[in-house]
C-alpha cells in the first residue's frame, strides 16, 4: 500500500525523515456486526501501518501496511525504497533500534544523522569506551544526563 504524496511544496535537496507505526483494526466478514450487537469476537486482525514522514513540510514521504506480527525495524527497507531524496536525517522511536536498521540506512544515505531512541533498556556494546557506535554515545549521554536532555540536545523533540 502506498499513499498519493499530491503536490510537493518542498525545496529540492535532503530529507528530514521521521518514523513510526500504528496499529490498525480490520474487520472481517461479520465482524462488524458481531462488534456492533454486543457478541464478543473470538478474532480480531490487527495491521501496522508505518509512515514516514517529512519533518519540514509534515507529508508523508512513504508508508508501508505490515502484519502485526512484523517487527518495525524489518518495515525500514520498504520505506527507504520510496524516499524520492537521500535521506540526511533519520528519526524514530526505539521501536526501530537495532543494528539492522542502522545499517541499512547508513549504507543507502552517506552522512546521515540517525536519532533512535534507544529503549529504557538499552546498554552500550562492549566495546563502548574504547570505539563506540554512534548508539552506544546515545546510550551513554542518556545514563549521565537523562533521557529529556538527550532529546533536547541532539533536537531528537521536535
Amino acid at each position: 500500500m502506498s499513499l498519493c504524496r499530491g503536490n510537493d511544496p518542498r525545496r529540492p535537496g535532503s530529507l528530514e525523515l521521521v518514523v513510526d507505526s500504528t496499529g490498525l483494526k480490520v474487520f472481517g466478514a461479520g465482524e462488524w456486526q458481531e462488534t456492533k450487537h454486543g457478541k464478543a469476537s473470538r478474532r480480531r486482525s490487527w495491521r501496522k501501518l508505518h509512515l514516514g514522514l517529512d519533518l519540514e513540510t509534515g507529508q508523508i514521504e512513504c508508508s508501508e501496511l505490515t502484519t502485526d506480527d512484523i517487527g518495525d525495524p524489518s518495515a525500514v527497507p520498504g520505506l527507504l525504497d520510496q524516499t524520492e531524496e537521500p535521506v540526511r536525517r533519520f528519526l524514530a522511536d526505539g521501536a526501530y533500534d537495532g543494528t539492522a536498521t542502522r545499517n541499512e540506512i547508513t549504507q543507502r544515505f552517506a552522512d546521515v544523522e540517525i536519532l533512535i531512541r534507544p529503549p529504557k533498556t538499552a546498554v552500550a556494546g562492549p566495546e563502548a569506551e574504547t570505539n563506540p557506535t554512534a548508539r552506544d554515545l546515545d546510550v551513554l549521554a542518556i545514563k549521565a544526563h537523562g533521557r529529556m536532555a538527550w532529546q533536547k540536545s541532539t533536537g531528537y523533540d521536535q
